[in-house]
């Protein structure tokens, strides 16, 4: 294999990760397109990215209309004291509280899931790009209301810079090897 040197490297590495949750609530969830299956891998990612010590924090759009976070999203992120932020912006990165947080963590890379794809999850990872980070969206822990949304702007934040990955994916790739100590718990989680 040829040694070549280069600035960027492609490979996701957990030291420089943090994960944001975005939107998954009681009033929206419901209406979006294979909510279950998205429920269902987003506590698989969560207890995954709490095995490996990968920060996560919360964001909610506006509590008043579209309700708390659902419980079983709650109950999961309550074991790793996730930081939370309400929101009325669609992007994450224009709520300053939030802003602020994720920049403090000094880690580059985040890993984006939750709802809706096309806008604030999109908006979001745009965001992040103009910000200098890499926002990793997981595919299968995202979604919209309608299929093609959701294709759509996973379609456009691949263009724009932005990577996609899957939880089995990402979390395999964090933990890099079979020795790790979070391994036997991912691999339990993805069964």
């Amino acid at each position: 294999m040829s040694t070549m040197i280069t600035d960027r490297t492609y490979r996701i590495a957990r030291e420089n990760t943090q994960a944001m949750l975005i939107d998954v609530q009681e009033r929206l969830t419901p209406h979006i397109y294979d909510h279950e299956n998205i429920v269902k891998k987003t506590v698989t990612l969560i207890k995954g990215l709490q095995a490996l010590d990968i920060p996560i924090m919360l964001n909610e759009q506006y509590k008043k209309g579209l309700g708390d976070t659902l419980p079983e999203i709650r109950e999961v992120l309550a074991d790793n004291n996730a930081k939370s932020f309400e929101k009325v912006t669609f992007s994450a990165c224009d709520n300053d509280e939030s802003w602020h947080h994720l920049a403090q963590q000094n880690r580059s890379i985040v890993l984006l899931f939750g709802a809706e794809a096309h806008v604030c999850v999109m908006q979001t990872a745009l965001d992040l790009l103009d910000n200098g980070m890499q926002p990793v969206i997981i595919g299968d822990a995202v979604g919209s209301r309608f299929p093609y949304d959701k294709k759509q702007a996973i379609r456009r934040i691949r263009r724009a810079g932005g990577v996609i990955s899957t939880v089995e994916s990402i979390l395999f790739e964090l933990c890099r090897s079979s020795q790790d100590p979070a391994f036997k718990t991912i691999s339990n989680l993805i069964k």
